[in-house]
C-alpha cells in the first residue's frame, strides 16, 4: 500500500467512484464467478457408491463411512474405483475434497474411459487434481483422448485451470456432461471449459466406464516433474461424495436415452449467455493453460485449434 508521503499525485486525484468501481471489480473476483443461471448437479440424484460403482485396485486403501468414500496413496499402493456399467453419453459428477499440504506428484481424479476395452487405443475424458507444494494452489486439470494411450505417439488436449476457492477446505462439486455433439466440464455448475465435436477424428464416440483414482505421477504432475511424490507426507487422501450418474448406458435403446440438458430449457441444449459469461470470467481469470494456445505444439494433430 501506498504511504500519504509515497502516495503518487496522480493517484490522490482519481475520482473515489474510481477507486469504489475498482474495489468492487476485485471483490468479485474474490467471491467467485458471475451466477450460470443454471444448476445441472440439482438435476441429479446421488447414487449410493456400491449401487454404481466397486473397487477397481487397492482394495485396502479405500474406505466408506457416512457416506462419503475416502481413497488414499501410501508408499505401498494408491487405490481407485469403476462404475458397474459403461455409458455412451452423460453426466457424471461428483463431489470432492481434496488433501491439503504437501501434494506434489500425487494426481487425484475423476474421469471417462474405455481403455480396459481398447488398451493403448483408448478415448478418456479427464478431471485430474495436480498435487502441489504448500504455497502454490492445486491445478485442475481437464483433458479428452481420442483413440490413444497419452503415451507420446497420441496427444491429449490438456487445458488446466486454478481454482476461485480451497479445494481443501470442502467438498465442490466437479462434474462432466458427455453429449453426442460436446464435451462441457463443470465446477460447481459453472461451466469452465466447452470442447465441441468438429470431426468424428476428434470426439471420442465408443463407450466408456467412469472412473476414479489416486495415484502416483511424479514424473509429470507437479510442475512437469520438478517436484515428486514426498513420502514423509503421507497418507495422500482422496474424498468423494454425492456420485451423479445419468448416462445412455450401453446397449440401452437409444430412443429411451435423453441426457441431461447443458442449459436452461429454450436453448437448445446450448449454454445460455449467463453461462457462457460465466465461463469466460473463469477462463480469464484462471485458465493456466489451453494446448491450443501452446506454440511448442504441432497443431496439424490438433485440427479442431
Amino acid at each position: 500500500m501506498f504511504s500519504k508521503t509515497t502516495m503518487p499525485s496522480s493517484l490522490s486525484m482519481v475520482p473515489l467512484f474510481s477507486l469504489l468501481l475498482s474495489f468492487m471489480i476485485c471483490s468479485n473476483n474474490a467471491e467467485g464467478p458471475p451466477s450460470p443461471g443454471y444448476y445441472p448437479s440439482s438435476k441429479v440424484s446421488p447414487t449410493i457408491f456400491d449401487r454404481g460403482f466397486r473397487n477397481l485396485w487397492g482394495p485396502q486403501h479405500q474406505k466408506q463411512d457416512q457416506g462419503t468414500l475416502k481413497i488414499w496413496l501410501d508408499s505401498t499402493s494408491g487405490s481407485g474405483f469403476k462404475s458397474l456399467n459403461s455409458y455412451r453419453a452423460g453426466y457424471f459428477g461428483v463431489a470432492v475434497k481434496l488433501q491439503t499440504g504437501y501434494t506434489a506428484g500425487v494426481i487425484t481424479s475423476f474421469y471417462l474411459s474405455n481403455n480396459q476395452d481398447y488398451p493403448g487405443n483408448h478415448d478418456e475424458i479427464d478431471i485430474e487434481f495436480l498435487g502441489t507444494t504448500p504455497d502454490k494452489p492445486y491445478v485442475l486439470q481437464t483433458n479428452v483422448y481420442i483413440r490413444g494411450s497419452g503415451d507420446g505417439k497420441v496427444i491429449g488436449r490438456e487445458m488446466r485451470f486454478h481454482l476461485w476457492f480451497n479445494p481443501t477446505q470442502d467438498f465442490h462439486n466437479y462434474a462432466i456432461l458427455w453429449k453426442t455433439s460436446e464435451i462441457i466440464f463443470f465446477v460447481d455448475d459453472v461451466p469452465i471449459r466447452r470442447y465441441p465435436r468438429k470431426s468424428d477424428v476428434t470426439f471420442p464416440s465408443r463407450s466408456m466406464y467412469v472412473y476414479g483414482s489416486i495415484w502416483d505421477a511424479s514424473s509429470w504432475a507437479t510442475e512437469n516433474g520438478k517436484y515428486k511424490a514426498n513420502y514423509t507426507y503421507q497418507p495422500f487422501i482422496g474424498r468423494y461424495k454425492d456420485f451423479k450418474l445419468q448416462g445412455c448406458r450401453t446397449g440401452s435403446a437409444s430412443s429411451s436415452c435423453r441426457p441431461l440438458s447443458a442449459s436452461p430449457s429454450g436453448y437448445g441444449g446450448r449454454l445460455s449467455p449467463q453461462q457462457n459469461v460465466a465461463m469466460q470470467w473463469v477462463q480469464k481469470n484462471y485458465l493456466v493453460y489451453d494446448y491450443c494456445r501452446d506454440h511448442t505444439r504441432d497443431h496439424t494433430r490438433t485440427p479442431e485449434c
